[in-house]
């Protein structure tokens, strides 16, 4: 199974917001069909805010991920976080989430990203195993904090 990426554009609207909807459920997320494409859709049309890939074939993706950008000082200019991973459950524990986390950071460097950002549940050790697999590593003094508006 490959981990290819495509970057998503409007095309391939109808293939992957049923991946993202699946990914909320599994999370238990509960955003209206409405506001998950509300969410989506400017990342397909190019806002330069962030971007989306399907992971494996277009036709036929078997995951996505979106990852949005910022600007930090500390890291001295652009950095991304890795807002959402999904690989499909029917072909999870093939190494394609590590693939993608070892490939597109890559990528994203050559572009000019100084550091990439995820968060992880304290309680999923699978995910924090391929995170770190992938070279994620826990900053020493720092937490995630978040204030909703």
């Amino acid at each position: 199974m490959s981990a290819a990426l495509t970057l998503a554009t409007p095309a391939h609207f109808d293939r992957l917001i049923p991946l993202v909807a699946a990914f909320h459920a599994e999370e238990g997320l509960t955003l209206s069909d409405d506001q998950r494409s509300a969410a989506i859709m400017p990342l397909l049309e190019g806002i330069p805010h962030g971007a989306a890939y399907l992971i494996g074939p277009p036709r036929a993706p078997i995951g996505y991920i979106v990852v949005t950008f910022g600007w930090s000082v500390e890291f001295g200019g652009m950095d991304g976080f890795v807002d959402e991973l999904f690989v499909r459950p029917g072909v999870r524990g093939r190494g394609i989430a590590s693939e993608v986390l070892i490939s597109l950071p890559r990528a994203l460097a050559g572009a000019g990203l100084k550091a990439l950002h995820l968060e992880v549940g304290t309680d999923n050790e699978g995910a924090q195993r391929i995170y770190s697999r992938a070279g994620f590593r826990l900053r020493d003094g720092y937490h995630l904090m978040t204030r909703m508006l």
